[in-house]
């Protein structure tokens, strides 16, 4: 066969060319529609979580830990620097002020995308209790462990009566993170080892008084409840000396039931009466 057959042959052939099927046409637009209609979605999803509500709403903030201070104490110490809304919310600056709070030991604050914010407080916790004089009335402040004064709102006051009464400390006014002087801070560390045992000690006493003496020391002087006679002792003060003082106490009531004072310093055992009588324990 000649070359010039074969390409009339190849002339005569035909390449018909198949039409698209028009469903899988139509489908592929169905499929373009939903997924951008799902990407517009997606956009004003993350819009609205991440610039629409934490700029426009007022976050939730949730307040925990606190025993003493209410919900609406805590918000009112916060509101001046408080502007509503969650990018506004200035940790440092809320921190700061809710640690003004005389009767706050510590705040956790965490900030929870993208409208709760969480405050944890922890409060102090009241070892020993005084008298302050504030616009000519005495107001009860409470002492934590590490000596600092402090109240709570509305001066509420705490039902213990493991909680001693000090007087006779130096202190003229209360303001906020105030300590006690140093000097007196040994007092307070003793009363707060004393409060953790398991017996309640200081239910059988009344008062607390802190008698300066010379050379930058001092003495205490005990009242218990149920004697009318005090109790004279050194800056010593652990539960040994309070067992002591306690059996000293039932024997000089019964020795001398009108006994006004007990005097337990210098190593010996001395008590005086109202009417100058007295006498000594060997």
């Amino acid at each position: 066969m000649s070359d010039y057959s074969m390409i009339n042959d190849f002339d005569q052939f035909q390449v018909e060319r198949m039409p698209a099927d028009k469903t899988d046409e139509k489908f592929m637009r169905i499929i373009k529609l939903v997924v951008g209609v799902l990407c517009s979605l997606l956009f004003l999803e993350v819009m609205l979580y991440k610039v629409i509500i934490p700029s426009l709403k007022s976050p939730h903030i949730v307040f925990s830990g606190q025993k003493n201070y209410t919900n609406d104490e805590l918000m009112a110490a916060i509101s001046p620097v408080y502007h509503g809304n969650w990018y506004s919310f200035d940790t440092d600056t809320i921190l700061s002020r809710i640690n003004e709070m005389s009767g706050i030991e510590s705040v956790v604050i965490e900030k929870h995308f993208p409208d709760r914010i969480s405050i944890s407080v922890k409060e102090r916790e009241s070892v020993a209790m005084t008298f302050v004089s504030e616009q000519e009335k005495s107001t009860a402040v409470q002492i934590d462990k590490n000596g600092v004064l402090f109240s709570f709102g509305n001066n509420k006051s705490i039902e213990d009566n493991s909680i001693p009464i000090i007087s006779g400390l130096p202190i003229e006014y209360l303001s906020g993170g105030m300590r006690i002087p140093g000097k007196y801070r040994v007092l307070i560390d003793q009363i707060s080892k004393i409060r953790s045992l398991h017996q309640a000690y200081f239910s059988a006493i009344s008062e607390i008084i802190v008698i300066p003496r010379e050379f930058g020391n001092y003495e205490l002087v005990i009242i218990p409840v149920n004697s009318r006679a005090r109790v004279l002792t050194d800056r010593s003060l652990n539960e040994d000396a309070l067992q002591y003082m306690m059996v000293v106490l039932e024997v000089v009531n019964k020795i001398e039931p009108d006994a006004k004072e007990i005097d337990l310093r210098y190593g010996s055992v001395s008590y005086r009466t109202s009417i100058q009588g007295g006498g000594t324990l060997e």
